[in-house]
């Protein structure tokens, strides 16, 4: 998608005089202070800012991913953000988490990029020692807050997703492969709730109803892209998506609880309604 985006040094420093005052930080700069800004936001986030000299205006021309652009200054909003004072700490609480594995992204993508073997070890949930696995990395997904790297395994040759924050001794390999022509995680990924890729299975279309209070979120955030909206009325949201029925997606709608009926299809709905039962079982 290109995009152009015009502006003057006036309107810019406008601008930051009035974040300097609502953020109490100090974001005025002088003419040359912001030429040298330009290269360092060229360096850092790959966006170039131009200057037309007949209008006197800077411009921002590029191609670039909504999507990505989006989550790029997201990040940097949070950052800022987070460049807080002391006094200025009780206003924002994070959530305690443990690390997601995202000291491991700009390796994996360097060999991605560059097609080259990498090596860890890696420890599922359901198992209880770890395993070395080497593999060919293709690509890079998010969900749910978790990284995870789509790769094939050297071992069985299979398409896999590994999760980053699972790995540990990562080793970037001088073993080239060559390119998997046939990949495409869109594709691959088309009918998946999240990252589990069944390879026997398929997508079967779903029927869910909602209450109207979480009928607004659904419709807010949508479960899947393939939701489409049957009725939306003061009683109920009822959608269809045509998706895998997989753990990761059993476990989305057991968190809806009573907010949540399944339509369709019937043997769906008697496998959930197991599931409770034995969750009920525990009390």
């Amino acid at each position: 998608m290109r995009t152009t985006q015009r502006t003057t040094f006036t309107k810019i420093a406008d601008y930051l005089a009035i974040e300097s005052e609502i953020q109490d930080s100090n974001f005025n700069t002088s003419k040359r202070t912001f030429q040298r800004d330009i290269a360092d936001i060229a360096s850092i986030y790959g966006i170039y800012i131009k200057y037309d000299f007949s209008g006197k205006f800077y411009y921002i021309e590029e191609e670039f991913d909504p999507e990505v652009n989006d989550r790029l200054f997201e990040a940097f909003d949070v950052y800022n953000a987070l460049k807080i004072n002391e006094q200025n700490k009780q206003y924002i609480y994070l959530e305690k988490r443990h690390a997601q594995g995202t000291e491991h992204l700009y390796g994996l993508l360097h060999a991605i990029k560059n097609r080259l073997q990498v090596s860890f070890v890696y420890q599922k949930y359901y198992q209880e020692n770890a395993e070395q696995r080497s593999v060919r990395p293709l690509a890079l997904k998010e969900f749910k807050y978790r990284w995870y790297l789509v790769a094939q395994d050297e071992h069985d040759k299979c398409v896999k997703t590994y999760a980053l924050d699972r790995m540990v001794n990562l080793d970037i390999l001088k073993v080239r492969f060559p390119a998997k022509e046939d990949f495409d995680l869109d594709d691959m990924l088309k009918y998946c709730f999240g990252i589990i890729v069944p390879h026997d299975e398929e997508p079967q279309k779903v029927v869910l109803s909602f209450d109207p209070f979480q009928g607004k979120y659904i419709k807010s955030l949508p479960l899947h892209e393939t939701q489409k909206i049957l009725i939306d009325t003061n009683d109920e949201l009822r959608i269809s998506l045509y998706i895998y029925l997989t753990h990761d997606f059993k476990m989305e709608l057991l968190s809806y609880g009573e907010a949540l009926k399944i339509v369709e299809p019937k043997w769906f709905a008697e496998e959930m309604k197991e599931i409770y039962h034995k969750a009920l079982k525990q009390y």
